[in-house]
């Protein structure tokens, strides 16, 4: 269970992450409310899953959750530009959190 509440707060950080340039500085009211909502959900599940997991272990996966969604959601909903040189780095990453996960004592 601490698993799946880990993945779900690192998909609202994908949310709230994505949603921090609509809010245009926080001057914009509903991308600054579901920015905050978001924020908050993936910090409870977050606080929630550490409680059971490696608070280093949980923070890497939750990073590279995010890191890697919003850069997805980016190039696909946003149309930003990337490289073959950024993904192979995103890619470097995903490994590394999967490194970081099999590597940690139980």
């Amino acid at each position: 269970m601490p698993w799946l509440l880990l993945i779900i707060a690192g998909l609202f950080e994908v949310v709230w992450a994505s949603l921090l340039a609509a809010t245009d500085g926080f001057t914009r009211l509903w991308p600054t409310v579901g920015f905050v909502a978001s924020l908050a959900v993936s910090m409870v599940l977050l606080a929630i899953a550490v409680r059971t997991l490696p608070v280093g272990t949980a923070y890497a996966v939750w990073v590279g959750i995010g890191t890697v969604g919003t850069v997805l959601v980016g190039v696909t909903v946003r149309h930003q530009a990337t490289s073959l040189a950024n993904m192979l780095a995103l890619l470097a990453l995903v490994a590394a959190i999967v490194a970081v996960k099999v590597t940690t004592p139980h």
